[in-house]
């Protein structure tokens, strides 16, 4: 016997599975969000499919919105709890924005951490 888990740098998730409604890339790439507009605030997540483990603080986990399976490059967050529903085979819990890249370090952040897969690049 035995069980899948996946180990996670990134926390990949679309609107629907809770990423930050306040977080709206046109504003962003028009006028930026600092990273202070959201120091104090805990967001939540859930759905995510499979069962899931991500670094825990003082360690960063990438924050990636999946637009359509193209991912952006938010920043950096911390994972603050996780929930697994063994039966669903979901993840859920709370992160915390630790660090929000400015447009143009979005648009290379692909290039720096994922260049072996340009066909998930949101800006190309």
């Amino acid at each position: 016997m035995g069980a899948f888990i996946e180990i996670n740098d990134t926390l990949r998730i679309t609107k629907e599975q809770g990423f930050p409604g306040e977080l709206d890339l046109e504003t962003h790439l028009n006028s930026p969000y600092q990273t202070e507009d959201f120091v104090d605030k805990v967001f939540r997540f859930k759905s995510k499919p499979d069962i899931r483990v991500y670094k825990v603080p003082p360690v960063r986990n990438f924050l990636v919105q999946d637009v359509d399976g193209k991912w952006v490059y938010w920043g950096l967050c911390y994972i603050l709890s996780i929930e697994h529903d063994y039966l669903k085979k979901e993840t859920s819990g709370t992160f915390k924005i630790i660090r929000i890249n400015s447009p143009q370090e979005m648009k290379q952040a692909f290039q720096l951490v994922d260049y072996g897969r340009p066909e998930l690049n949101y800006f190309e």
